[in-house]
């Protein structure tokens, strides 16, 4: 479709979700233009995110992507044609991996979800982008309001970039964020690090791990630590991310200098001697490990919006808007977006206390079992269409908007 709107939207951040948002937008005439400071073509792979995948990815992400219309592409290059991916089961990290919760599905079906490594999802995504409207090496570093209503990006190579709405999505090191809060980043460390790697799992059963490991996602639950495996490439990779947390801290200012960093897998393997035989199996063949300081915003913003300036974050809407009604749909979004968005960021956070309580005196298995029995219960069965059919019902007062949404 051939762009007729007479407004201009950049987006700040061109991973999984500034490149969706960016082809969702374009399919509906809306041709932004996005942002990204990594210098290849693939950001991910620039920044040291190569072991990371996006997780199981819940039927209701699978729905988001099929709504913006770019499902069928990145199923095909994942070479999946229905979701493989099985539900979590969560085992005991200590001595015979007890299992202590098996998480039902959110459907009738027992498999309900993709692990979709990052770059091969920004790699089904990029084809559908005119590679004109995608900026590498692009920096934000601010943003000024002009009188006119427009927004003026500066980025770090003194490029100056003017435009009438800017989209957020440049992660939790936004410099988009500062918008909303009014200067402050709300960023704090959240005493705890992850250290990511990626296994064969041919080597695991040469090994002798004796959990099947290959075909759904474990939570390992431990003593202020756990550990998160998760097949990905089918079942010929393991993704293993290993967290150790300290919660004798109240949470502190973010951490200076890098917040990744590759350490060697000896650090990684003198934490976890004192676990499971599977666990150790898996922990020692984490060849390359990245180790993640993890940040977290808070206190929750209770908005994602400041004038035509909006935050997105795990899934993205289009807006079928004229400039006249960007501030409604921006408003529309604000008052249905951040409610659940906050409640899925305050829900992981307590997931991974539970993940971590396993072990002490008072939290054996019945205690693990009750705290997650239906914890992800309002994520999985949450209905999105809702959402976007009471979004729809606000927007269409709008005379703007009804003009539009015949035009599209």
């Amino acid at each position: 479709m051939s762009s007729t709107k007479d407004f201009r939207v950049a987006i700040v951040g061109g991973g999984m979700c500034g490149l969706a948002c960016a082809v969702g937008l374009s399919l509906r005439g809306i041709h932004a233009d996005v942002y990204e400071s990594a210098v290849r073509t693939c950001p991910f792979h620039s920044m040291g995110f190569e072991s990371l995948t996006n997780g199981p990815a819940r039927l209701n992400s699978l729905r988001v992507l099929e709504e913006l219309g770019i499902l069928e592409p990145v199923m095909q290059k994942i070479g999946a044609q229905e979701p493989a991916l099985r539900s979590f089961m969560l085992v005991s990290g200590y001595s015979n991996h007890d299992l202590i919760y098996d998480v039902p599905s959110a459907e009738s079906s027992t498999h309900f979800g993709h692990a979709i490594y990052r770059p091969t999802f920004l790699e089904a995504l990029l084809p559908l982008l005119n590679p004109d409207r995608l900026h590498l090496n692009k920096k934000c570093i601010r943003v000024e309001s002009l009188e006119t209503g427009a927004y003026v990006l500066v980025f770090e190579d003194g490029t100056v970039v003017e435009t009438d709405l800017v989209i957020g999505a440049d992660g939790i090191k936004s410099t988009i964020r500062a918008c909303i809060t009014k200067g402050s980043s709300n960023l704090v460390f959240a005493n705890t690090v992850a250290y990511r790697g990626l296994v064969p799992h041919e080597s695991l059963v040469e090994a002798g791990v004796k959990t099947t490991v290959n075909l759904r996602p474990i939570c390992w639950m431990g003593n202020d630590k756990h550990v998160i495996t998760f097949p990905i490439q089918g079942t010929k990779l393991l993704n293993v991310v290993v967290f150790l947390s300290d919660y004798s801290q109240p949470f502190g200012p973010q951490k200076q200098g890098p917040w990744v960093e590759t350490v060697p897998s000896s650090e990684l393997k003198s934490l976890y001697n004192d676990m499971g035989s599977d666990v150790k199996i898996i922990v020692n063949h984490v060849n390359s490990a990245s180790k993640w300081s993890i940040h977290s915003v808070y206190p929750t913003l209770p908005s994602f919006v400041s004038g035509n300036v909006v935050l997105v974050g795990d899934s993205v809407s289009s807006w079928h808007a004229t400039a006249s009604t960007s501030q409604h749909v921006l408003h529309v979004y604000d008052s249905i977006r951040p409610r659940r968005a906050n409640m899925i960021l305050e829900a992981s956070a307590r997931a991974g206390r539970i993940f971590d309580g396993f072990g002490k005196p008072t939290c054996g298995p019945e205690w693990a079992g009750s705290m997650v029995a239906g914890i992800w219960e309002s994520v999985w069965r949450h209905d999105l269409k809702k959402d976007v059919e009471e979004a729809l019902k606000f927007l269409e007062g709008s005379s703007d908007f009804s003009y539009q949404k015949t035009h599209l």
